[in-house]
């Protein structure tokens, strides 16, 4: 798989995207940025007092994950974790990079909330899971990205990552 390509880890709170991107970043040798480190406080404060956010406070984040996009990970290519639960909100970050990829971690709600249960310091409450999923659009057949499952290891979901991604980069695809 090329390294020159943004690859953005997406899916809903609790289920690894911190942990699974910046272990893609390191089997890739690329940068990793983290998604959350980009949300303004008043968005971290709104998440932690439970309210979800609505798509006018995501533009601002989509944003400046955008410009990381095009300053560091477009250059050279580049892993964000990034939520990215709606088609507009890739649309978005695909204005800043094309070609990106989309690997989406996906698993059941019992298993992503006992994980997000045993979380701690995490400012996203497990109460707004629900409201996750019921934002959530799955990728569709025109985006491209992968579907990888969460259930196992860290290490297990990277390297179903790192295959898929291999599998749907290869020049013959």
């Amino acid at each position: 798989m090329s390294t020159q390509r943004v690859i953005v880890v997406m899916g809903v709170a609790g289920t690894g995207k911190t942990t699974v991107g910046r272990l893609l970043a390191e089997a890739l040798g690329l940068p990793y940025a983290e998604g959350d480190a980009f949300h303004p406080a008043a968005n971290v404060a709104k998440m932690s007092a439970g309210t979800p956010l609505d798509d006018a406070d995501r533009g601002p984040w989509l944003d400046a994950i955008g410009q990381w996009i095009r300053n560091c990970g477009g250059l050279r290519g580049g892993v964000v974790a990034a939520s990215s639960l709606k088609r507009a909100y890739r649309d978005r970050l695909r204005a800043a990079a094309p070609d990106a990829v989309f690997v989406h971690l996906a698993g059941e709600r019992p298993l992503i909330e006992k994980r997000m249960s045993a979380r701690k310091g995490h400012f996203m409450p497990t109460t707004l899971l629900d409201s996750q999923f019921a934002t959530l659009e799955p990728l569709q057949d025109d985006e491209l990205g992968v579907v990888v499952d969460v259930s196992g290891s860290p290490e297990d979901i990277t390297a179903r990552a790192l295959a898929a991604l291999r599998r749907l980069c290869t020049p013959e695809n």
